[in-house]
């Protein structure tokens, strides 16, 4: 019996509880840093979020040329086939979104005119994302329990 597609179930599975989870860490961080105004780059904390990508592992066809048989000789286009999917990535990179700035002029780090520039971090933005964050891993959870499911049960038949 091949096990072969349970197991790459699984691999898809593990890949997306790793991406999620680099997203629930992200937001935890954002949510930390609220508050923070002041960072070692300077200014306040901006707010970080997470872009995700597919990885495809790809396999590269190529024919030779007189490969086809016969006595062509020209050369065949190489091809590119889907051999395996390998996961997801997860690219953190700065919201570039304005600061929230807010009158405050007994701040220390007010500018001369008394606003004082907060981080562009809104809660109910990373409540949200937490929400779904959660709900996601817990269907890649859910998923992997199936595959592991069906892979106790076809090894009792």
């Amino acid at each position: 019996m091949d096990f072969e597609p349970l197991f790459s179930a699984m691999k898809v599975s593990t890949s997306g509880l790793t991406a999620q989870r680099k997203r629930l860490d992200v937001v935890a961080e954002n949510l930390a840093n609220i508050e923070t105004t002041r960072t070692e780059e300077g200014g306040p904390y901006r707010r970080r979020v997470v872009s995700f990508q597919e990885e495809e592992a790809l396999v590269i066809n190529s024919t030779e040329p007189g490969e086809a048989g016969g006595n062509d000789t020209s050369a065949q286009p190489t091809t590119m086939e889907l051999q395996e999917f390998r996961g997801v990535s997860g690219q953190v990179r700065e919201d570039s979104s304005p600061f929230t700035e807010v009158y405050d002029p007994g701040h220390p780090d007010a500018n001369s005119e008394g606003f004082v520039k907060y981080p562009n971090v809104d809660i109910v933005t990373e409540m949200t994302e937490l929400i779904s964050a959660t709900r996601a891993f817990e269907a890649n959870v859910t998923a992997f329990n199936a595959a592991k499911q069906m892979m106790r049960k076809a090894l009792e038949l």
